[in-house]
């Protein structure tokens, strides 16, 4: 049985206080890592065990310790009380590391210019990351998600912000065996009497888009624009459309609030009301939405 002096006990705890004051770990051991296993004082009981595929690693004098789901510090601190229980030291001062993951890589998917698996020995930020894939292409949405292979059922929300300062503040830490997703940005239709009806991608810095911000993006409206009768047009949950009257009118004079849009929305400006009304119905308008040129915002 191994005992501490006091003078060695008291080095102990003071590295093992500094060891505590680091910053909360996020990245969990799992099966198939190789773990750096020391006891302070006791160079007979360093170990690099390599977890097994139960999730355990041999102690000497605490047998197989399961330490799959827990943190390098949550894993010391067990082998620290197994140790104990089992009477084999009376106060270890137990530091466990991870040499190697097995799970070296970060997945980077959707909307890069280069998606794939990157390897990664230690955490690093989403930015970084990104950066190994190539950055965003013209068609991300900003919002992107992040499943953490610790926790795959909870993913982490972050928005890639055009403010520098912003985008840097608030990034999160990637680590090994993550999987990054960056989906595909909404796109939106301005068709009938504008500047320049299309498609328009929500690239913006929310990926999100309202009524009036899009008929500015089409150029606005052109003087013979039958703005009293605009319509909205958009994708229902049972996959049909529904058709609503769009006051454009009272919107541009601040008598109504203007109306975020969704991603598919149509909105449809009439030449004239009498001609088109006719010929224009939903059916047919989106129709034309599925041909209209497709514009990226600058």
């Amino acid at each position: 049985m191994h005992r501490y002096s006091g003078g060695v006990l008291a080095v102990a705890i003071m590295l093992a206080e500094i060891v505590g004051a680091s910053p909360i770990e996020s990245l969990l051991i799992g099966p198939g890592d190789l773990l750096h296993i020391q006891v302070i004082d006791a160079p007979e009981m360093d170990e690099h065990p390599r977890v097994t595929d139960a999730g355990e690693v041999p102690i000497p004098g605490a047998g197989n310790v399961r330490v799959a789901g827990l943190t390098p510090a949550a894993a010391a601190n067990l082998v620290h009380d197994r140790l104990i229980a089992a009477h084999y030291m009376n106060h270890p001062q137990v530091v466990v590391t991870v040499d190697q993951y097995a799970t070296q890589s970060v997945s980077v998917l959707g909307e890069v210019k280069l998606s794939g698996a990157y390897p990664i020995g230690t955490g690093r930020s989403i930015l970084d990351v990104l950066a190994l894939a190539g950055g965003l292409t013209p068609d991300a949405d900003r919002n992107i998600l992040i499943e953490r292979r610790a926790d795959p059922g909870n993913p982490i929300h972050y928005n890639v912000s055009n403010d520098a300062g912003k985008a840097i503040a608030e990034q999160v830490t990637v680590y090994p065996g993550d999987t990054i997703v960056v989906p595909k940005a909404g796109i939106v239709y301005i068709l009938g009497d504008v500047n320049r009806p299309g498609g328009y991608v929500m690239t913006n810095n929310e990926s999100q888009m309202t009524v009036l911000q899009a008929v500015a993006m089409a150029g606005g409206l052109t003087r013979a624009a039958k703005q009293g009768h605009a319509r909205l047009i958009r994708k229902e949950a049972g996959g049909g459309y529904s058709d609503r009257e769009l006051p454009i009118g009272k919107m541009q004079e601040g008598k109504l609030a203007d109306i975020a849009m969704l991603p598919e929305d149509i909105v449809y400006i009439p030449f004239s009301y009498a001609k088109n009304i006719a010929t224009s119905g939903a059916a047919g308008i989106v129709a034309s939405a599925a041909s209209a040129s497709i514009y990226q915002l600058p």
